[in-house]
């Protein structure tokens, strides 16, 4: 190979690990595909909605299932509706959690949502955990201060 041939190939436009469009691709932006299928709808919106309502109605069941989809998304998330005791101390936590249990067990509650139940049953006890440690790190210093 020529001297010429090997400073061509050494020569780069960017630098390693440097882009040449450092912002990247915006956020939300679409490819050409996209943008093109999107004008076409855009187009026929109407008549695409009235013509996937005709196939709904004659029992067209993807369709059908497509527009209430659309229409009513399914929920992701429900209330719980479950009395639990007062947890007001680590003390509270074992009735708590046998209280969903004993919800599980009847079938008032999903799995999921007793373990979810038992989550919040669980970052309560932490907070108290770390409530009562702030006081006896407090009372703890307090005698230390004292002494002095």
């Amino acid at each position: 190979m020529s001297e010429n041939s090997d400073q061509k190939q050494k020569k780069h436009l960017f630098q390693p690990g440097q882009s040449g469009n450092p912002a990247g691709k915006p956020k939300g932006a679409r490819n050409r595909a996209t943008r093109a299928a999107q004008a076409l709808i855009d187009g026929k919106a109407e008549e695409v909605v009235e013509k996937a309502l005709e196939l709904a109605l004659a029992g067209d069941g993807p369709v059908l299932r497509a527009i209430l989809d659309r229409l009513c998304p399914p929920r992701k998330d429900a209330p719980v509706k479950m009395t639990l005791p007062a947890i007001k101390s680590a003390a509270d936590i074992p009735a708590a959690m046998s209280s969903i249990l004993a919800a599980v067990a009847a079938g008032a509650l999903t799995p999921s949502e007793a373990t979810a139940l038992t989550g919040l049953v669980e970052a309560h006890r932490r907070a108290l955990e770390t409530s009562e440690l702030e006081q006896r790190i407090a009372a703890l210093e307090q005698i230390k201060g004292d002494k002095k």
